[in-house]
């Protein structure tokens, strides 16, 4: 039963985004425990802080999914923030890496670069998210910047990880930087 309730959670998720759920469904079938873990991983993924400092956090996410693989779930993050109305335009020149045309999808995506750099130097990005959005906008960008690798490298992982492309935003092809 749990298992058929995951693998039909795991075909609507697919429908809705155009996305490939191969990778959820062969981990439904290996083990019912490992389909729930990956079913819980977006409450911890997921936590995107106040809605003033969306843009912020789907910009973390980005450059952490983008770290992780140019691929479909590069594609994802873009479509999900789209839907939660992130700006194209500032979406596109942050994967194009033109930070000063990216507003605040830029600052997350800077900020995510930063954290995931390994540099134990202070992060002046995270200090402006602070100042303009609070410490909770500061915790839900570094959720963003340490989950979004998750789902690229565990596809790779089973075998199941793409190679890169190009990213459609909005009908508008960017390239990866």
């Amino acid at each position: 039963m749990i298992r058929a309730v995951l693998h039909a959670g795991a075909r609507a998720f697919g429908r809705k985004y155009a996305y490939d759920t191969d990778y959820m469904h062969e981990v439904i079938d290996t083990s019912v425990g490992a389909g729930l873990a990956l079913t819980l991983f977006p409450m911890l993924s997921q936590h995107r802080g106040p809605q003033v400092a969306r843009a912020v956090w789907f910009g973390a996410l980005l450059a952490s999914t983008l770290d992780g693989d140019c691929g479909p779930c590069g594609q994802l993050v873009v479509d999900m923030a789209l839907e939660q109305g992130v700006s194209a335009d500032h979406l596109l020149a942050a994967i194009e890496a033109r930070f000063s045309d990216a507003g605040d999808v830029g600052l997350g995506f800077q900020f995510a670069q930063q954290a995931i750099a390994r540099s134990y130097d202070a992060n002046e990005f995270a200090d402006t998210i602070r100042a303009r959005f609070g410490d909770h906008a500061l915790v839900a960008a570094s959720f963003a910047a340490a989950t979004g690798r998750f789902y690229p490298v565990f596809k790779r992982g089973l075998g199941q990880g793409h190679a890169c492309q190009r990213i459609d935003v909005g009908g508008r092809l960017g390239e990866v930087a």
